[in-house]
């Protein structure tokens, strides 16, 4: 920082009095004397190579009977407490076309090699003034100000070239501190390069602390927290009540497949295997025409209209019978009825409409004329359907008598009653379908045409 020209703040003479820097050239060689700015100093040197306190014209240290008194200043050094006059003069600056050693030369070649690499050998090789030794590998230091002080009141202005010279930094009494990167080096040079080159290398990852262990809770605090992570009694029976409805639907979707898809399966096995076993006893002779056992198998029925074929068994019995998906005859009681080689009479026979095979599921779908055959071990019987009673109590037995009542018979004859449960999936009502005979085939003549075509 320079302070103002002392000929803007002269006296009554005028800003073009002739003052300090009246002489021709003197001006010029004062601002020469200045350092430069641009140039970084190193740790300890000066702000020039070519500064000296002791040839600062006028300055500190200088000698002869102009030497101003000066008093210590922590930031500008010495500073004089009376400036002279400027009768005194300035001292012009010596260029360098001066030989060396004259007086009052600001450059000194000793002075400088000491300032800035320190005391040398006496054979140490000195660098002339115009060129510079350069020091490679030095990290940049605070930049040293160079500046122009105004001493005085503004009546006597005197411009006097101050240095300030940054303090060096305290040594870190830390010893990690000087192991962390990015700490400022606090040793020699070798050092500080070592320092530069850490730099740029990546910093290790901070440690993450773990929190503390929670402290232990006391009997107290332990019991009402398993109290509240119990779950109240609504919420338990709620659950319960949950469970049992989700067992509950399993179970029925379960028992309805069993009923609706298993027990056909195992019925229409069991029925095949029976007429397979009946057949089988026909081609072999063993069975003769007679009474026959409660279940025991004797003749097979053909629906060719429904691609219906039925073994019938002698009885009504649910377990024995009806769920094996075979027909049953009204053979025993009341309900006794006559067998299709009767001359008359009314051959009655019941089967399941759903489930178990369901032998009886689409009869309604039958019309009148369709043909219905029973086949047994000596003859086809052929009948034709006559008949429907949609809806019946299941206690009217008159639908099974000798004439059927409701079927529009008018006289003994020989009849077909089939009776099945309505409506479907229920056995609240019984569904009747009648029908006559109009056709008797022995087997040694073949099929009829009903089992032909």
């Amino acid at each position: 920082m320079t302070a103002g020209r002392p000929g803007h703040d002269a006296g009554p003479e005028g800003p073009h009095a002739q003052g300090a820097y009246g002489a021709d050239g003197a001006f010029v060689a004062a601002v020469d004397g200045l350092a430069d700015p641009l140039n970084d100093p190193l740790p300890g040197g000066h702000a020039s190579p070519w500064f000296r306190a002791d040839n600062i014209p006028g300055g500190p240290g200088a000698d002869g009977p102009g030497a101003p008194e000066s008093v210590p200043d922590p930031v500008l050094g010495h500073v004089p407490t009376a400036a002279p006059s400027h009768e005194a003069g300035y001292t012009p600056h010596q260029g360098p076309q001066q030989p060396q050693g004259a007086p009052n030369e600001w450059y000194d070649p000793v002075g400088y090699q000491r300032d800035w690499y320190g005391p040398q050998e006496p054979s140490a090789r000195i660098a002339p003034a115009e060129e510079p030794v350069p020091v490679p590998d030095l990290p940049a230091e605070p930049r040293t100000e160079v500046m122009a002080a105004v001493v005085g009141g503004p009546a006597e202005p005197r411009t006097e070239v101050i240095s300030r010279i940054p303090a060096e930094p305290e040594p870190d009494l830390d010893p990690e501190s000087a192991s962390r990167p990015g700490a400022p080096p606090s040793g020699g040079r070798a050092e500080r390069r070592r320092a530069a080159k850490g730099r740029g290398r990546r910093r290790p990852e901070p440690v993450v602390e773990q929190a503390a262990p929670a402290a232990p809770m006391s009997r107290v605090e332990a019991r009402r927290a398993a109290k509240a992570a119990k779950d109240s009694p609504a919420v338990v029976a709620s659950r319960v009540v949950g469970e049992v409805f989700i067992s509950l639907g399993v179970l029925m979707l379960l028992f309805v497949t069993y009923q609706l898809w298993w027990t056909n399966i195992r019925a229409e096995q069991i029925a095949g295997k029976e007429t397979n076993r009946i057949q089988d006893e026909w081609a072999r002779g063993d069975r003769k025409p007679g009474v026959f056992a409660p279940g025991q198998g004797f003749a097979i029925m053909h629906i060719p209209k429904l691609d219906v074929v039925v073994p019938i068994a002698e009885g009504i019995d649910k377990e024995r019978v009806l769920d094996r998906g075979m027909l049953g005859h009204y053979g025993e009681g009341r309900l006794k009825t006559a067998m299709p080689s009767d001359k008359q009479g009314n051959f009655s026979v019941a089967g399941h409409r759903n489930t178990h095979g369901e032998p009886f599921r689409y009869i309604n779908k039958l019309e009148p004329g369709d043909p219905i055959v029973v086949e047994t071990q000596d003859a086809y019987y052929t009948y034709e359907m006559a008949s429907i009673l949609p809806q019946t109590a299941p206690s009217n037995i008159s639908v099974i008598e000798p004439v059927p009542v409701g079927s529009g018979f008018q006289g003994p004859g020989r009849y077909l009653t089939m009776t099945t449960c309505t409506p479907e999936f229920t056995s609240t009502y019984r569904l009747i379908v009648w029908g006559k005979m109009v056709d008797e085939r022995p087997r040694s003549q073949g099929k009829p045409d009903a089992l032909v075509g």
